[in-house]
Formats: C-alpha cells, sequence, structure tokens
C-alpha cells in the first residue's frame, strides 16, 4: 500500500513544541523505575496494560488483555490468525506506541474506537501515578503533519465492505485508487455485521427438506395479483419454475434467482426498484463465488438468517464481518502499488468541473486542515447510511409505521452512519429515493444496542428459538419479517425480550465446553458475568433466574413444542425444526433498534448516480447503504451484505467501462 500521509497508522507526527519527544518534564516528580501493570474499561471490558518506566521515561506499553471488538478496538486476525494492519493499526497495537514515541498521553483516539483509546491512556496514567510519577509530566501536546493534495484515477469514499470491493475490482483491472476513510480502520458497519450473505446454492439447498409450511410461503406470493407488468413476468418465470419443481418429485428446497428477487422485492412492500432488486439477487452467487476466490470462507450450509425469510443465507466461517474485511484488507495488500489508503479523514466535499465530479474534498481528523484528493475517472460514494445521525432519522421517520426513535439505540458505528456522504451527493445535483424507509433490527443488546455477545442460533438457528418477553410469553413469529418482529418488540415490557433455547436441536455446542464462544468471540463465562444471557439447567431455575411464573413460561414452551408436532402455531410460523425440551436452558435478552436506512442515493443498475432529471451524474457512482430503491421499505437479513459485495464491484466495472 503507497504511504501517503495517511493518518496514525503511518503518518510522520511532528515533535512537540515543548520539547523533543524523548523529554520528560524535568520540574515533575521523578517515577520509581520498574514494570507495573493496570487497567481500564474499554468498550466491552477491561484493557490490562503493561508498562516499563524509567524515572523520567515510559520506556515500553503493551496491552496484554483486552476483550475489545476486532477490527476497531482490538486486533482484526485473518483466518489463519495473523494479526492484519494493512488497512489499519488496532488502537490496542497503535496508542501504546504513539505513547511511548511522543512521552506524551495527550496522543489522538483512534477515529471510531474512542472508547477503547481512552481506556488505554487511563491504565497508562494509572501507572505513572503507581510508579510515583506526576501525568503531567506527560501532558505535552503532539502535532500532526498536515496531509498534502494528491491524485488518483478513482476515489474511492469509505472504506466498509462496498467501498473495499469497488476498491479491490478496480485495482484488479489496473486502476489507481485512493480510499478516504473516515475511521482509523477499514471496515465500516461490514465489520460489525451478522456475516451472513444470502444466496440461492443449488448443491448447498439440496441438502435442506422443504416442509408443507414452507411451500406455503412461495403459493402464497404466487397467488398474489400482479401490480405491474414486470411484476407479472416475473410471477410467470417463477410459476414455471415451482410447477417444474413439482412435477419432477422434488423434496429438496426449491430456490432461483428469480424467486429470490420476488421475495425480496415483495417483503419489500413493492416499494423499492424492481430492476435495483433483480441486479441484487440475480449477481448474488456470482457475487459469492467472486469473494471466495479472494479468500472469502464460508460454512458448509445454508441457514434462514434473521429476517432472511428463506433458507438461503450462507454464513463466515469468522465472527462477524472480520471474514470479509481481512479478505479486504489482503488485496488492499497485494495491490499495494495501485491502493493508497487514507485513514483518519472525513470527506466533505465533491467537486466538479463542469458537469463532471472530479475530486474529493476531505479534512484530516487531527490537524482540522483540508486537503484534495483528484480522480482522474470517478468518484465511488460508499459511506453507508445514516442510522447514527438521530437528526436525519428523526427528520426522516415519516412513514407511520415507526414511533418516535429519538431515544432508540443504533446497532451501527456512530462514525460510519452519519450520512455525510448523501449529504455531499445532494449537494452536486443527484436526487435520492425512499428516505423515510428506515429499519429497526432485534438483535441489539440491552447495554448498548450492538449486535454484538449473543450465541450463535440467535442469528442462525431461527428454526430452534422462540422469542418470549418479560411475562414468559411469545409475542411474534420468530422467522418473519424484521419490521414485524420488531414493531412487536416496541410493544412488549421494557421494549426488551429474550431468545430462549435449549440443548436440543441440530448444530447444539455445549456451552460448558471451553472452546464454546459467542457469535463474536466471547466466552461463555464472560456473557453469565456479564448478564448478556442467562443459564440455568432447568426450565424451573431459568424462569427463577428471570424473575418470570414458572407456570406462564412452561406453558409457553408446551404449545410451541405442539406447534413443532403439527408444523403450524397462532403466529403463523413455518420454520419448526426440533422441540424445546432438554437442558440446558439459554435466555439472551436483546432490543430492537436502528439499524439500516434503505433510502439513499438514486443508482441505476449500473450504479451510476443519477440527477433529479434520472440522468448520471458524470464521473459519480455509488454503492451499498449509501443508496436507495434496493430494499423497499423492509430489507431482509443477509441481503446487505450481497448489497456490498454486488454493487461495490458492480459500480467499480462500471466506471471501467464508462472510461474504455
Amino acid at each position: 500500500m503507497k504511504k501517503w500521509s495517511i493518518s496514525l497508522v503511518s503518518a510522520v507526527l511532528a515533535t512537540s513544541l515543548l520539547g523533543c519527544n524523548n523529554a520528560a518534564n524535568t520540574t515533575a516528580s521523578k517515577m520509581k523505575a520498574g514494570t507495573y501493570t493496570a487497567s481500564a474499561v474499554g468498550m466491552n471490558d477491561k484493557v490490562v496494560v503493561e508498562v516499563e518506566v524509567s524515572e523520567t521515561e515510559i520506556k515500553s506499553i503493551k496491552v496484554t488483555s483486552n476483550a475489545e471488538t476486532p477490527g476497531i478496538g482490538g486486533q482484526l486476525m485473518d483466518k489463519d490468525g495473523k494479526v492484519v494492519t494493512t488497512g489499519g493499526v488496532s488502537p490496542v497495537d497503535l496508542i501504546p506506541e504513539e505513547i511511548v514515541k511522543h512521552q506524551s498521553l495527550k496522543v489522538d483516539n483512534v477515529t471510531g474506537a474512542t472508547i477503547t483509546s481512552a481506556a488505554i491512556k487511563r491504565a497508562v496514567k494509572d501507572v505513572i501515578e503507581q510508579a510515583g510519577g506526576s501525568a503531567d509530566a506527560f501532558d505535552k501536546e503532539v502535532e500532526y503533519e498536515g496531509r498534502q493534495d494528491g491524485e488518483a484515477d478513482v476515489v474511492v469514499v469509505g472504506g466498509g465492505g462496498a467501498g473495499l470491493a469497488s476498491a479491490v475490482e478496480l485495482a484488479a483491472n489496473g486502476k489507481t485508487v485512493t480510499i478516504i476513510e473516515k475511521a482509523g480502520e477499514v471496515g465500516g458497519d461490514t465489520l460489525v455485521c451478522g456475516a451472513i450473505y444470502n444466496a440461492p446454492d443449488e448443491v448447498m439447498q439440496s441438502k435442506v427438506e422443504m416442509s408443507d409450511a414452507v411451500k406455503s410461503t412461495i403459493e402464497k406470493a404466487l397467488a398474489e395479483t400482479p401490480v405491474s407488468d414486470e411484476h407479472a413476468a416475473l410471477l410467470a418465470e417463477v410459476q414455471a419454475q415451482w410447477d417444474a419443481y413439482k412435477a419432477a418429485g422434488r423434496t429438496d428446497l426449491f430456490d432461483s434467482k428469480e424467486w429470490y428477487a420476488l421475495q425480496t422485492w415483495i417483503n419489500g412492500d413493492k416499494v423499492g426498484s424492481l430492476d435495483l432488486v433483480k441486479v441484487l439477487c440475480y449477481q448474488s452467487y456470482a457475487g459469492y463465488e467472486w469473494i471466495e476466490q479472494l479468500g472469502m470462507q464460508f460454512k458448509d450450509a445454508v441457514s434462514q438468517g434473521a429476517g432472511s425469510l428463506w433458507q438461503r443465507t450462507h454464513t463466515s466461517k469468522m465472527n462477524m464481518g472480520t471474514g470479509f474485511i481481512s479478505v479486504y484488507a489482503d488485496q488492499i495488500e497485494q495491490y499495494s502499488d495501485k491502493i493508497t489508503l487514507i485513514n483518519e479523514a472525513t470527506a466533505t466535499e465533491l467537486v466538479k468541473d463542469g458537469d463532471k465530479v472530479t475530486a474529493v474534498k476531505a479534512t484530516d481528523n487531527h490537524t482540522g486542515k483540508e486537503f484534495t484528493v483528484t480522480a482522474k475517472d470517478g468518484v465511488v460514494l460508499a459511506t453507508g447510511g445514516f442510522s447514527a445521525n438521530p437528526k436525519m432519522v428523526q427528520e426522516y421517520n415519516t412513514t407511520g409505521k415507526w414511533p418516535d426513535l429519538s431515544k432508540i439505540a443504533t446497532t451501527n458505528r456512530e462514525s460510519s452512519s452519519q450520512g455525510d456522504g448523501i449529504t455531499m451527493a445532494k449537494n452536486v445535483g443527484a436526487s435520492l429515493t425512499d428516505m423515510d424507509e428506515l429499519q429497526l433490527l432485534y438483535l441489539g443488546n440491552v447495554k448498548d444496542g450492538q449486535l454484538t455477545k449473543y450465541p450463535p442460533r440467535c442469528v442462525n438457528g431461527t428454526d430452534q428459538v422462540i422469542f418470549i418477553n418479560k411475562e414468559g410469553k411469545r409475542f411474534v413469529r420468530e422467522d418473519g419479517r424484521r419490521d414485524e418482529i420488531c414493531l412487536g418488540v416496541l410493544g412488549q415490557p421494557d421494549q426488551m425480550f429474550y431468545f430462549l433455547e435449549s440443548g436440543d436441536g441440530a448444530g447444539y455446542k455445549d456451552i460448558k465446553d471451553p472452546s464454546w464462544r459467542s457469535a463474536d468471540g466471547f466466552t461463555f463465562d464472560y456473557l453469565v458475568e456479564n448478564e448478556y444471557i442467562y443459564y440455568a439447567d432447568t426450565l424451573e431455575e431459568l424462569a427463577e433466574k428471570l424473575e418470570m411464573n414458572i407456570e406462564d413460561l412452561q406453558a409457553t414452551v408446551d404449545t410451541f413444542n405442539q406447534s413443532v408436532d403439527i408444523g403450524t402455531d397462532e403466529f403463523g410460523r413455518t420454520l419448526f425444526s426440533s422441540k424445546l425440551e432438554n437442558g440446558p436452558w439459554v435466555a439472551t435478552p436483546r432490543q430492537a433498534c436502528i439499524h439500516h436506512t434503505m433510502g439513499g442515493v438514486t443508482i441505476d443498475t449500473e450504479s451510476r448516480v443519477l440527477d433529479e432529471m434520472g440522468q448520471p451524474i458524470m464521473g459519480l457512482y455509488a454503492a451499498g447503504e449509501i443508496t436507495g430503491g434496493i430494499h423497499g421499505a423492509n430489507r431482509l437479513g443477509g441481503n446487505a451484505v450481497v448489497d456490498t459485495v454486488v454493487f461495490g464491484k458492480l459500480s467499480a466495472d462500471t466506471l471501467l467501462a464508462d472510461t474504455k
């Protein structure tokens, strides 16, 4: 990767105006030389440091223990367990290095990992005081070298999944690319996603038996009256495929790219552009193969991810989105002669020369100084949505579907989901689509709303769990649409609920197994001790821990088990693979949080950004959550990552074709 004054990661830090880097304040009390340990609470748990000091200097700092999110506060690992630093150095490595280098606790926090950065500095301050020193001696201001203007064939704004997919495809085809990323490390919200990817897969789905309840889903969709010629044509295609499936006497799971598109569009309430939906769904498997060829690894099975509505979900072998981002980081390293990464810089403005977008203005996060990167061939916007921007959420929460969302948490990273790219595009004449379509997700933990610290089956074992409220009662179909589930959650006492699972069913792994980990890598003991999950050997014991009436909870479980026998229930659930009968019993408290904004910049089917007249803005492309028109009024679970891969790659391919 080219070195271009890119951030804390590779910026050359200027010496302090208060003296050379290694000169401590001579008026401060001396420290007792030695090695000390201290800790401070970070984003997830304690961050423990080991610090060696002399009488006047901090000699070394090492973070010896932490539970910070990989790729944000903690180290990002690849599939082989190697630390990945190409997309940015984690705070647990970078902050200690910078403190020692500048002998100052005033080094800037890593953008997007402020809490972790601050925890490390608090722990080091503790050590200084343990050693009898004064933290004031390490209170020197640190100056950062400003960025210079630059140029590339293409500027990609945003280093999340869509931006990285675009950059990699461009570099593979010979283009020079500069990525401008606000945070200290690439990844965006893709890094903290559930890592599920939808795509019809004949080989995998041949192993899944199709139940009568599941068959009813497609029969209901095919019975709908068409609302347009496009809808009628797609219905006819799927009907012909379904008729052929039945005539062949098949019992495996039916699927096709056309059925995937029809299901996605219908369950977006027919709000999205069917043409864009077809691009997403028709190219999903090709995108799956593309990222697999880059090194991405998926589990050898398909499931029905949370809110995905069909058993076509492929799940990463690695926790959360670390698999996707580590693969992209490897590609950035491979194309280091083509890709320049500028972290810790916030894009603020698109520059036009006549009718064409030709450059991006950005501000250095540390110096506050502006610089410009010229784009010879074009700009790709991939800055994500606006779910972490309460003002924008409130402005566009106008459909009447949702109540006041001003006090609802978000699952997304504040640094990644501010809607700034949408604003930049609008300022150069881009039109916006479906801005009032907001999505909540019911997987946020009840402490901070993040998609963390839950057992794996909460996301990918929809057929093996039930949702219960604080009274021990079910209230919604667990395999339903995300918006319907979230509206149900918002109507429950304290607007929360529990995933309830037992020791039954395929894929269960003993939670007492030392190798057991949550979906994002936490141990069973950690989750229990911090009340992210509740555990008991018997249902009676669990009811006591949750302060529920055991008779009500037992009746709920008994009624559900009867539904498994008959294949139907009062909520319309279709997936019933196992009864809940045997311990251990695990309850995971969750809440509904703002998760995805389906509206954004208007694009055509080739990822070109369109103006108010429906014409492409020359030199401007967009991909990922920044765009509107794809997911309609409800995004299916597992479609967001598909969006980043399919449209990220497509934006690059279109730009390549447009600039031949």
